[in-house]
């Protein structure tokens, strides 16, 4: 599993920063620089590839690619840290691997792994409309004969991200592409597994619906603060979801961000100052 890193290697302040389905660790470039900068309390920030993504090896047989995988993988890695607990930051499947993590119960005298948890624009039930969407281009084949074309394409695929610059939407876009050469030519692939494709279209309503009461379960076990942040004209997660995760659990601090859908990126200073702001406080 590769890894992404911010700030002193040797800072007892770790914050852990977990991608969505299709992307990868540079999603968090923005919010990693600000966090390892941070004048009053600076953070080592380690962004990994999800097994499957970016830089990370792909896996033999696909129906591995789920969340127990990403949680015992994400253990073994806050193992390689050295710290006793660190702070998590999730977007959508990067969430609910946070949340596995989270209520993993701690060995007899340690500590919890998850100090802080951010939830971003996910929870333990989500929305069949979502899922339906995301089914429509997780791993169908996609090829672009340059970067601009590809960042353009996934402009619209990705319209949920809500409004950034040229600038913003091409740097974000970059590391989500691997250039091929073959005998079509040159071009632009999507930097992930195809195959991750294969468990979620296997997912049926009743696995669904065993697979939202364990989230809820664990969900409800936890006792860290917890920030869940939400796009306002989210698919995914739910007004409904959302205040029930205010009032049930850890009781989330819950914000919510207008024009924005799945999900904020995290790149706006408004919502970089939301975590960093959560993060910062004892």
């Amino acid at each position: 599993m590769a890894y992404w890193e911010w700030g002193d290697a040797a800072n007892p302040d770790v914050v852990v920063c977990v991608h969505g389905l299709t992307r990868q660790g540079r999603d968090f470039d923005v919010l990693a620089r600000q966090l390892a900068s941070d004048a009053q309390r600076p953070r080592r920030v380690v962004c990994p590839d999800v097994v499957g993504r970016g830089h990370s090896d792909r896996l033999a047989e696909p129906m591995a690619y789920g969340v127990p995988t990403y949680v015992a993988d994400m253990v073994t890695l806050l193992a390689r840290l050295n710290v006793p607990q660190v702070e998590w930051v999730g977007t959508s499947m990067g969430g609910l691997i946070g949340l596995g993590v989270a209520a993993l119960p701690a060995p007899a005298g340690a500590l919890p792994l998850v100090r802080k948890l951010v939830l971003n624009d996910v929870g333990p039930t989500i929305e069949p409309l979502a899922l339906r969407r995301i089914g429509s281009y997780v791993g169908q084949p996609a090829r672009w004969p340059g970067e601009q074309a590809a960042a353009d394409a996934l402009r619209v695929l990705a319209a949920g991200f809500g409004p950034h610059t040229a600038d913003e939407w091409l740097a974000l876009s970059r590391p989500q592409l691997r250039a091929v050469i073959d005998e079509q030519g040159s071009g632009f692939v999507l930097h992930y597994d195809p195959a991750i494709a294969v468990p979620f279209r296997a997912v049926t309503p009743e696995l669904a619906a065993i697979g939202e009461a364990l989230m809820w379960q664990a969900y409800d076990s936890l006792r860290c603060p917890t920030l869940l942040l939400r796009g306002a004209d989210s698919d995914l997660l739910s007004p409904a979801t959302a205040q029930a995760m205010t009032q049930r659990g850890p009781r989330a601090e819950l914000v919510a961000f207008a024009g924005v859908g799945h999900a904020p990126t995290l790149v706006a200073a408004d919502q970089r100052e939301v975590v960093s702001r959560f993060l910062q406080q004892d």
